[in-house]
C-alpha cells in the first residue's frame, strides 16, 4: 500500500478523523461514526480530514513515521500514532468548518455506528496503562563480604586489627619525587600482589584505582563465600556492580598528556576507557559475567556511601540479587598531589608523618592524602541465607542531601549535614537514641571537622553511650574510597565487638565534649546502630545506617 493510497481509503479518513476527536473532545463519553451526509459533503470532508492531517503532521518536527513507506508518504499506523501523540493543529479546525466545536462534532457524529473507530483509536493507550503493584514486604539487605586495599593491609582482619591497635599508615611518599612539594607524605600504598586477582598484562595497562577496585571486588566475593560453584548457581542478570571513584584514572590520562606533547601517535589507546570511572566497575563485571545493575557514581568524596546506598536500593526494589559496591581511588600522583596542595587542604607534618592526620585536634593543618579501595558485598537477605552466606551485619538505610553553598566548604549552619542525618534515620526506620557508634568522616580539617560534630551533637548529643571515632586519623583521606573503607570499618566494629582509637587527638578543640570521643585506646562497644557519615567537594552529603544482624 502507498502512502497515498492510504489517505483516500475510507477507513484512514475516518481513523483520522476518531483520532483528533478523542483527542479535542476528551467530554464527549460517546465515539465517533461516519457521518450520515450527502455522497458530495462525504467526499469533501474526506478529502479536508486528509489534507488537514497532512499539514499537521508536515508542520510536526517530531513528524518521521513516512519513512520507508512506497512513495514517501505516511502510513496508516503512522497517521494514527501521530494522531494520538499530539494535538490537532489549527489547520485541520479550518479546513472547511470542519468540526469546529464538540457541538456539532456529536451532531455530525451520531454515536450508533462508532465502536470500530473507537476501538482503534483507544487501544495503544491502554497498552501503556500500569497496574498498581499489590503491597510487598520491603525486602532486608545484609552484607556478606568485605574486601579492602589500604594503606593498613589488603584483608579486612588485618586492615581492622591495624585499626584497633592504633597503628598509622601514612608516611613519606616513595612512588614519586617530590621534594618540591611543601607536602611529601601520604597514607600510600607501598605494595601489592596481584597474583591471581588481575592478570599481568592488564594490571601493567590499568590505572591503580581500577587495579585496587578489582583486586578489592573479588576479594570480597572470595570473603563473601562466592566459589566457583556458587557463582555457577547464581541469577548474573541479579548481579550487579556499582563502584564508584572521585578522581578516576588520573594517571593513566596524565600519562597520555605526556604522550601527546611527542606526538598523538604515542597516546595510549587504552587511555580513555581506563581513565573513566565507570570502567573499574564495567571491567569487573565483565571477569565475573555479571549483567545486572552496572555503573559508578562520582560525588567526590562521598562516592563510597552514594554507591552503597544505590546498590542496596537496587536488591530492595527486587532489582538484584546480589550487588559489589564501594568505593575506590588513587590520586598520590604529581598532578593529584599538586593540585590538593594548591587548594591548600593538606596538612605539612612532613617530619613526622604519622601525627599529620589528628580529626579535632587543635593544631591539626588539614587532611593527609591516601589511596585504596573498599568494596562490600550486599545481598538480599533470603538469597543470603539460602546459600549459607556468613552475614557480617544489616544495612539499614541511608540518605544523601546537598549544602549547596560552596565548592570546598560546609555550610556553618551544618543544614546540609543535619538533614542528612536525619533523612537517614527516617528511612531507615531507627531512632536516634538507637545510634550509639559514628563512625565520622572528620578529616583533620579545621572547619569541615568541626562542623560535622557540631552537627552530631545536635542529633545525638543526649545518646547514652555514644562513641565517635575517626578512621582517616590512621589512614588518611581516600578519597572517593573513604567512604566504602569506613563502611567497612563500621561492619567490622559490629563484628568483633570493638571500636578503635582516634589517634593523635592530645588537644581537642574548646567547647567540644570529649567523653563522646572515643580516646587513644581500642574500646568495647555493644552497637546497637552505626553511622557512617561521608561529605565531599561540592556539597555532597551521605549518611548510611548498619545494624547486628538479627
Amino acid at each position: 500500500m502507498t502512502g497515498s493510497g492510504s489517505l483516500s481509503s475510507p477507513l484512514c479518513t475516518w481513523i483520522v478523523a476518531a483520532c483528533m476527536s478523542v483527542t479535542c473532545a476528551k467530554e464527549s463519553k460517546h465515539a465517533l461514526s461516519p457521518p450520515s451526509s450527502t455522497t458530495g459533503n462525504r467526499s469533501r470532508r474526506r478529502k479536508a480530514a486528509a489534507a488537514a492531517a497532512l499539514k499537521c503532521n508536515s508542520n510536526n518536527k517530531y513528524n518521521n513515521y513516512g519513512s520507508g513507506m512506497g512513495g514517501g508518504g505516511p502510513s496508516l499506523q503512522g497517521l494514527v500514532s501521530s494522531c494520538l501523540a499530539f494535538e490537532p493543529c489549527s489547520h485541520y479546525y479550518a479546513s472547511n468548518g470542519l468540526l469546529r466545536s464538540n457541538r456539532k462534532l456529536r451532531r455530525l457524529h451520531p454515536p450508533a455506528l462508532s465502536g470500530q473507530a473507537m476501538a482503534v483509536a483507544v487501544q495503544p493507550t491502554k497498552e501503556v496503562e500500569t497496574k498498581k503493584k499489590p503491597h510487598t514486604k520491603q525486602k532486608r539487605v545484609v552484607v556478606t563480604g568485605l574486601g579492602v586495599v589500604s594503606p593498613l593491609g589488603h584483608e579486612p582482619d588485618v586492615f581492622y586489627n591495624n585499626l584497633l591497635e592504633g597503628v598509622s599508615g601514612v608516611s613519606q611518599i616513595e612512588a614519586f619525587d617530590c621534594a618540591q612539594f611543601s607536602t611529601r607524605i601520604a597514607g600510600e600504598i607501598k605494595s601489592i600482589s596481584t597474583d591471581g586477582w588481575v592478570s599481568p598484562k592488564l594490571a601493567k595497562r590499568m590505572d591503580k584505582f581500577m587495579l585496587y577496585m578489582l583486586i578489592a571486588g573479588k576479594k570480597a566475593l572470595a570473603d563473601g563465600g562466592i566459589t566457583e560453584d556458587v557463582m555457577d548457581e547464581l541469577n548474573k542478570a541479579k548481579c550487579g556492580v556499582l563502584i564508584g571513584s572521585a578522581m578516576g584514572g588520573m594517571k593513566v590520562f596524565n600519562d597520555a598528556i605526556e604522550a601527546l606533547r611527542i606526538s598523538y601517535k604515542k597516546v595510549n589507546p587504552f587511555c580513555v576507557p581506563f581513565a573513566t570511572t565507570n570502567m573499574g566497575s564495567a571491567m569487573l563485571a565483565m571477569d565475573l559475567g555479571w549483567m545486572g545493575p552496572n555503573y559508578s557514581i562520582s560525588t567526590a568524596c562521598a562516592t563510597g556511601n552514594f554507591c552503597i546506598l544505590n546498590a542496596a536500593n537496587h536488591i530492595i526494589r527486587g532489582e538484584a540479587d546480589v550487588m559489589l559496591c564501594g568505593g575506590s581511588d588513587s590520586a598520590i600522583i604529581p598532578i593529584g598531589l599538586g593540585g590538593f596542595v594548591a587548594c591548600r587542604a593538606l596538612s605539612q607534618r612532613n617530619d613526622d608523618p604519622t601525627k599529620a592526620s589528628r580529626p579535632w585536634d587543635m593544631n591539626r593543618d588539614g587532611f593527609v592524602l591516601g589511596e585504596g579501595a573498599g568494596v562490600l558485598l550486599l545481598e538480599e537477605l533470603e538469597h543470603a541465607k539460602k546459600r549459607g552466606a556468613n552475614i557480617y551485619a544489616e544495612f539499614l538505610g541511608g540518605s544523601f542531601t546537598c549544602d549547596a553553598y560552596h565548592m570546598t566548604e560546609p555550610r556553618p549552619d551544618g543544614a546540609g549535614v543535619i538533614l542528612c542525618i536525619e533523612k537517614a534515620l527516617a528511612q531507615s526506620g531507627v531512632a536516634k537514641e538507637d545510634v550509639n557508634y559514628i563512625n565520622a568522616h572528620a578529616t583533620s580539617t579545621p572547619a569541615g571537622d568541626l562542623k560535622e560534630y557540631h552537627a552530631l551533637m545536635h542529633c545525638f548529643g543526649r545518646n547514652s553511650g555514644l562513641r565517635v571515632n575517626s578512621t582517616k586519623s590512621m589512614i588518611g583521606h581516600l578519597l572517593g574510597a573513604s567512604g566504602a573503607v569506613e563502611a567497612i570499618a563500621a561492619v567490622q566494629a559490629i563484628q568483633t565487638g570493638w571500636v578503635h582509637p582516634n589517634i593523635n587527638l592530645e588537644n581537642p578543640e574548646q567547647g567540644m565534649d570529649t567523653s563522646v570521643l572515643v580516646g587513644p585506646k581500642k574500646e568495647r562497644l555493644d552497637i546497637k546502630a552505626a553511622l557512617s557519615n561521608s561529605f565531599g567537594f561540592g556539597g555532597h552529603n551521605s549518611s548510611i545506617i548498619f545494624a547486628p544482624f538479627k
